[in-house]
């Protein structure tokens, strides 16, 4: 059947488009005022399951929809609950090194707001060192000469001698013939004996002198010798104040800074009666023991009983050696 070319077909209602339709159902409009009506045709009939066929000038509105059903594959969790990444079970080492622990900034944050107490004091200088004392001999026409330093107990603790003219200045460092330091607090003198050609003697008696506080150098670590008097006055000094008196900070300074943290040191305190030097060490040990680095346990008194010591005793500070162990 034949139409105008200027009649429209519009479709007002489409149903859904399903692959097993048998067909369209088609509306149409009618034509324009004096022009004639289309009469349905078979041929916009579309058959279900029909390929090819033509649909002219059909306009179809309406839904694409496609609905896919599949399987789904069964879910099979094979976990081992020891053996998983992260939930492995092992002994405390296994859980030690799966972090690396920081050790450098607990260090670092405690020494910005706090100051170590074992930190080096090198511009305290009380104990001396090197020449304690210094003999300057003006003598002339010598043939021969000596020089004896005594104690207060009459003792000699070093001599040196020498031919022709002596030295301008004779230095002496504290040690004793042996090489052991002397004892602090005691008083000390020197015999100056010259000899000429002929064998005359002349002899010079210097006045008495005591040594200062003073350090000297072991193989061990450097060892510091004190009177107990000038050790306790220092203290009684400084009763007021919270901080250590000097002396106790600088042997502490040298022992930290020429120390292991597990050396052994000693107090070797000398006094007339052992409870006396007994008491003196175990005084100093207490006042140590917070500064010295390490383990303070590392830090042993030694009491020792000499007739001849000076009142208040004397100290020595410094490594465990063979050659204090002899004093």
């Amino acid at each position: 059947m034949k139409t105008s070319p200027s009649m429209r077909a519009s479709c007002s209602s489409l149903g859904y488009l399903l692959l097993a339709a048998a067909a369209f159902p088609l509306c149409w409009t009618p034509a324009v005022h004096g022009q004639e009506q289309a009469v349905p045709d078979s041929n916009l009939v579309l058959p279900g399951g029909q390929d090819g066929t033509v649909f002219k000038s059909l306009t179809v509105e309406g839904e694409n929809r496609v609905q896919i059903e599949f399987e789904r594959p069964e879910l099979n969790i094979d976990l081992d609950p020891q053996a998983a990444p992260g939930l492995a079970w092992g002994d405390a080492l296994d859980v030690l090194d799966r972090t690396v622990p920081d050790l450098v900034a607990p260090y670092l944050a405690a020494s910005a707001n706090w100051r170590s107490p074992y930190t080096p004091r090198p511009w305290l200088v009380l104990f001396d060192t090197g020449a304690l004392a210094r003999f300057q001999p003006v003598v002339k026409g010598v043939e021969s000469w000596s020089l004896l330093v005594v104690d207060s107990r009459g003792e000699i603790v070093r001599e040196y001698t020498g031919e022709k003219k002596p030295p301008k200045e004779i230095a002496w460092d504290g040690r004793n013939q042996a090489g052991v330091p002397v004892t602090p607090g005691l008083t000390y003198s020197y015999v100056f004996e010259a000899y000429d050609r002929a064998g005359n003697k002349r002899r010079f008696i210097g006045d008495g002198f005591q040594l200062p506080p003073y350090r000297i150098e072991t193989e061990n670590g450097p060892t510091m010798l004190i009177s107990g008097e000038q050790w306790l006055a220092a203290g009684q000094k400084n009763a007021d104040s919270a901080a250590p008196h000097a002396y106790l900070m600088e042997a502490v300074s040298w022992l930290n800074q020429h120390t292991g943290p597990r050396d052994p040191l000693q107090i070797v305190a000398t006094a007339r009666t052992y409870d006396e030097a007994h008491a003196l060490g175990q005084r100093v040990q207490v006042a140590m023991q917070p500064l010295l680095s390490g383990d303070p346990a590392r830090l042993a008194v030694v009491a020792r009983v000499e007739a001849g010591a000076p009142d208040g005793g004397t100290l020595l500070i410094g490594p465990v050696t063979q050659e204090g162990e002899d004093r």
